[in-house]
């Protein structure tokens, strides 16, 4: 019996790997996007499943969000859509005259504006995939920061997303792995 939520149902078979993407399939309209959403987050999040507010990446603190985005940025690279707000950013700087003249400081400004640009967007596609995760009970989202009881979602706090424990068991399995056995004096290794 396949479930539609990992909650939903007490006598549905145990979640495995196969099963978790049967059920992203089931409950997202991007389940390759969640899926990959949730592997990162598997892949940053603590002992005890919580992932966030922050991530630490080369001496900064950066957003959850942010973080994802960033990391999910190389794939959409090639894209036709990608390349054509490349010329878009182009022509609007030169048109305002701010394209530096140099070539390479002007490849280094037009990426700088398209990695804003995606980033604004991407925080979008995030929180839809995180939503969808959510809405499965793959994941749980909350906040933390300033002003938790503020009227909208943004009030200076950050996300924090915390997998369940099945989905910690299937995606974190391999994340600690044994120490060789030791090798005894006298004992060879054979293989």
């Amino acid at each position: 019996m396949l479930q539609t939520r990992l909650t939903s149902d007490r006598n549905a078979r145990p979640l495995d790997m196969p099963g978790l993407v049967e059920l992203l399939s089931q409950t997202s309209s991007r389940p390759r996007y969640a899926y990959m959403i949730l592997d990162l987050i598997a892949k940053i999040a603590g002992p005890n499943g919580n992932a966030g507010p922050l991530v630490f990446e080369g001496g900064r603190a950066i957003p959850i969000r942010e973080w994802l985005c960033d990391a999910l940025m190389p794939m959409g690279s090639s894209y036709p859509r990608r390349m054509a707000l490349a010329n878009r950013v182009r022509q609007e700087m030169e048109e305002a005259g701010t394209l530096p003249q140099n070539p390479v400081d002007a490849e280094c400004e037009i990426d700088a504006e398209v990695r804003r640009r995606v980033r604004a967007s991407g925080k979008t596609n995030v929180s839809r995939a995180v939503s969808d995760l959510v809405r499965a009970g793959i994941l749980s989202r909350h906040y933390q920061g300033y002003r938790v009881d503020h009227h909208n979602r943004g009030g200076q706090r950050q996300a924090v997303y915390t997998l369940s424990p099945i989905a910690r068991k299937l995606l974190q399995a391999g994340r600690f792995e044994a120490a060789p056995p030791r090798q005894h004096q006298g004992s060879l290794a054979f293989g």
